[in-house]
Formats: structure tokens, C-alpha cells, sequence
């Protein structure tokens, strides 16, 4: 962007800032690709040349909620109204204690279900390591490296009201380190020992996802002159969608063509497809800014999606429980891509019943990151039986507690 397009102030406005339902619906989207990627996954040869190859366009989901998280945080938090020990407190109960419970239950799930058992001072010093390296399933780094985001939040705002009227310096660095930290993992300078551990372990921390935090960060500082370039230049984010997922098509295809395996050649930390991944997330944004301008707020649509959006950690944390439960229960006969089809609705079908019942029990805050919804009882007595209404009017019928 340009500096016309993308003037740099000193601080982001301090008033009270409206919801973007933008963001609802961006969440929503990302996190039906994830499991998306996940069911593919595991629903196909790890040699299939057309399953990798729509993996590696759905291979943007990671970048894209890190992009989120740096997004939300700088435009709730980025005023001067900000105690970093109030912040901590909330943010880590909110996903640090789902962490932890979801840990111990993918632990229990994992020694279950290969049958790895050992002595206790072993399997505790197994779950000690999986809490550290987020490790307990392949799907909980992404908590581990959000608590290291909300724990280095306080030092991103800092440095982002310390270099004002020069961000695009800030996030030219960035991208620098960025291409060389992948660079670096498929060229690791240690491959023994201690070294060589903790290596193999990067992309649970936050240096693989730095660049797009900040992207998302910077995003939200100077939100109304994004909202203005992509008002005036949505057309052009559409093409690059378009010419940059035809780029990365091709690129995987080349790549197997010279010999590559697939899953290697889809590889989420190839720095070219580094270019896709900014393209979608732009595209992504500009679907929702186009979508929160005609929204309705009783339409079904924007129902589905603040539901979605309210479930989806839920979601998020119980699905690859169904995807393991379902994968040797599918018949190797049935053919492909139905076979993917039917096991990625029957995942969310199940995924979403159950988050809903954890939603609706004590503990819900630790299971799901939100707080308990409470159904009045009264709903579950037939309408015949029920008090008469107030002589008031006023309705006491509640289903459920509004969200936070």
C-alpha cells in the first residue's frame, strides 16, 4: 500500500469500538477449512497427488488465525487503557485452561488408543513434555503459540506506538525474518542432541507466525485506510486470490513433477507460498467487510455465523476426536471425494452436538473457552403446564444467556 492509501498516526482512536462482523465470519470460514484440512488428511494416501493439492491451498488456515489474533487484540487493546496484568489474567484462563484440560484428555486418548503404556512417573513425564512442546495432538500447538502471542502482546503494542509513521519498515523486517525462519526449517542448522529437539519443535512457538501477527496487528492500527483501499481496490485483492492459488497450484504440481513427494510438496512452511497466504487472508477480509455491509441481523445467514463464530473453539478442540473415531469405521470401498465429503459433515455434525452439550454443563468455561449457557428449565415443561404469564406482559421465558 501506499502512503495516500495508508497514512500512519501516531495512536488508533481511543473510543469505544464497534463489533466487526467481518471477523465472525473470516473465524467461521478458517475454521471450516481447518477440519477441512484435517479430514483430508486423514481420509487419504498420504501419496495422493489431488488430496495435497487442495491441502496446499487450504494449508493458509494457520497464518490466517494468527493474522486474526494479532487483528483482535490491537483493535480492542491498542489504546492507552491497557494493564497488561488484567489482560494476562483473562486471556490466559480463556485459553490456557482449555489447553491444559484438552491436553490430559488427547494424553489419556493417545495411551488409550495405541496402547503406550508405561510405568506413572513416565506417562506424567510424557504429559509434562506434551504441555511444554504442545504435542498432547497434533492440533494444540495452536493454543501453545496464541498464549505466547497474548504473552508478548504488551511488548507488540509498544513497538507499534514507538515506530508509528514507519510501519512498513517494521513489517519489511519482519517478512526478512519470516522467509529465513522457514527458510531455516527445511535447512536446519541442528539436527542432534538438544539442539536438534528444540529445533525440531519451532513451529510451536511464535517465530514461524510472527509476520502474519504483525500483519494482522498493523491491519487493525490503521483499519479505516485499509477499509478505504479495499474499497477502492477490491477488484485487484480478487485477482491476486485468483493468480496467486493458480501460482501455488502450480508450484505443488511442478514441485511433484521433479520428483517431490506430495506431502512434502504441500508443505505449509514453503516460503512461496507465503505470497497465497497473504492473498487469501486479504480476499477473506474483503468477503466479510463486503458481507457486514449488507447484513441483516435476523437473517438466517447472520445467525449461522454468530452462532459458528460463538462455537467454533468448541469446535475447534473436540473435532479431531470424531475424525480418529471415524476414519477405520469408513468403508475402504467408497470412493473418493465422496468418502472425504461425507466424513468431514459427519465430523462437524458431531463436533458441534458436542461442544453444544459442553457449552450447557459446569466447566464449559475450561472445555470451551466460554462461559456456561444456562437454559431455563421451563422451556422443557410442556407450554400446558407453564405459570401463566405475568399480568406485565413481559415475557420470562429465557433459553439461554447472552454471550460474552
Amino acid at each position: 500500500m501506499t502512503g495516500d492509501t495508508l497514512r500512519e498516526t501516531e495512536t488508533p482512536r481511543r473510543t469505544a469500538r464497534p463489533h466487526l462482523y467481518q471477523v465472525d465470519l473470516f473465524r467461521v470460514l478458517t475454521f471450516a477449512c481447518v477440519i477441512a484440512v484435517h479430514v483430508i488428511d486423514q481420509a487419504n494416501n498420504p501419496g495422493s497427488v489431488s488430496a495435497h493439492g487442495v491441502l496446499t491451498l487450504l494449508h493458509f488456515t494457520r497464518n490466517a488465525f494468527f493474522a486474526l489474533t494479532g487483528f483482535v487484540l490491537v483493535y480492542q487493546f491498542a489504546g492507552d487503557r491497557f494493564r497488561a496484568g488484567s489482560f494476562w489474567r483473562r486471556r490466559f484462563m480463556l485459553v490456557g485452561i482449555p489447553y491444559v484440560v484438552w491436553s490430559v484428555v488427547y494424553w489419556g486418548y493417545s495411551i488409550y488408543l495405541h496402547e503406550n503404556y508405561g510405568t506413572i512417573g513416565w506417562l506424567l513425564s510424557r504429559l509434562g513434555l506434551d504441555l511444554v512442546w504442545g504435542t498432547a495432538y497434533y492440533h494444540l500447538y495452536f493454543l501453545l503459540v496464541t498464549m505466547q502471542v497474548y504473552l508478548l502482546f504488551p511488548l507488540l503494542r509498544k513497538l507499534l506506538q514507538a515506530t508509528a509513521g514507519r510501519h512498513r519498515w517494521v513489517l519489511a523486517v519482519s517478512a526478512v525474518i519470516h522467509v529465513v525462519v522457514l527458510w531455516y526449517l527445511h535447512n536446519p542448522p541442528f539436527s542432534t542432541g538438544i539442539p536438534g529437539q528444540i529445533w525440531t519443535h519451532l513451529p510451536a512457538s511464535f517465530l514461524p507466525y510472527q509476520f502474519f501477527t504483525l500483519i494482522g496487528a498493523i491491519t487493525a492500527w490503521h483499519i479505516e485506510a485499509v477499509h478505504a483501499f479495499l474499497r477502492k481496490y477490491g477488484g485487484v485483492v480478487v485477482a491476486a486470490v485468483v493468480v496467486t492459488g493458480v501460482a501455488a497450484e502450480w508450484y505443488y504440481l511442478h514441485l511433484v513433477h521433479t520428483g517431490i513427494p506430495p506431502w512434502t510438496a504441500s508443505d505449509v512452511f514453503l516460503p512461496a507460498l507465503t505470497v497465497w497466504f497473504l492473498a487469501v487472508c486479504a480476499g477473506l477480509y474483503l468477503l466479510g467487510t463486503r458481507w457486514a455491509i449488507h447484513r441483516q441481523e435476523n437473517h438466517v445467514l447472520a445467525r449461522v455465523i454468530r452462532y459458528g463464530s460463538d462455537r467454533s473453539f468448541g469446535i475447534f478442540l473436540v473435532h479431531p476426536l470424531f475424525i480418529e473415531i471415524l476414519v477405520p469405521q469408513l468403508p475402504a470401498s467408497w470412493p473418493q471425494p465422496w468418502k472425504t465429503i461425507l466424513l468431514y459433515l459427519a465430523v462437524v455434525a458431531l463436533a458441534l452436538a458436542t461442544t453444544e452439550v459442553l457449552r450447557r454443563i459446569p466447566g464449559s468455561l475450561w472445555l470451551t473457552g466460554r462461559p456456561m449457557l444456562r437454559t431455563d428449565p421451563s422451556i422443557l415443561i410442556p407450554r400446558r403446564f407453564r405459570s401463566p404469564a405475568p399480568s406485565d406482559g413481559a415475557s420470562k421465558e429465557v433459553v439461554c444467556s447472552p454471550t460474552p
